[in-house]
């Protein structure tokens, strides 16, 4: 495996990261490699990075709301989400614009105040209004040309939980969140 380049950002990244108080992801290519595995049956499998999971758990104790706005729709995803307590999910959404302002509406916040991290074009609707986007270091150029920060790391393999902590850097709570694991 080779060595993660360095996330990439642009200046205003960590204030923007700062403001947070909602972020949404993408599944496939973000919270996921974008592998879509079929088993026997027809199943979709799809696998998660648990480094990235506790990543999001990270930002639900600091106080950041999590959601998910997915194009696909899977029980995988429903379990994954409830296993992290992520409660806002939104699949089989091909219209991802309408999804986060409904997000805003039900969470009562604006879009300036929200993230996004995705990784090809359906993304581009909710990226382009989110206050803060993000995206995988693998994502589509044109994605990568619209964000505010790219991670150094593929989606699936670490760029959720590089950018969970980038945000609770910049919100000031990593170090405590920290010094509370190593107690």
């Amino acid at each position: 495996m080779s060595q993660p380049s360095i996330a990439q950002f642009t200046p205003d990244a960590a204030a923007r990261a700062a403001r947070l108080r909602v972020m949404v992801f993408d599944v496939d290519g973000v919270l996921t490699d974008g592998g879509l595995r079929y088993g026997p049956a027809g199943e979709v499998i799809k696998t998660f990075d648990s480094l990235d999971g506790h990543g999001l758990k990270l930002l639900a104790e600091a106080g950041v709301v999590t959601a998910i706005i997915s194009g696909r729709k899977s029980d995988i995803v429903a379990r994954r989400a409830a296993d992290l307590g992520i409660a806002h999910v939104y699949q089989g959404i091909h219209d991802k614009r309408a999804a986060f302002a409904d997000l805003c509406t039900k969470v009562s916040v604006t879009a300036d105040v929200c993230g996004h991290i995705g990784d090809d074009w359906p993304d581009l609707p909710v990226l382009t209004r989110a206050g803060f986007a993000a995206c995988p270091a693998n994502a589509h150029a044109e994605v990568k040309a619209r964000c505010h920060w790219v991670a150094g790391t593929r989606g699936g393999e670490g760029a959720v939980r590089e950018l969970c902590d980038f945000i609770l850097r910049a919100q000031g709570r990593y170090d405590a969140l920290l010094a509370e694991a190593l107690a």
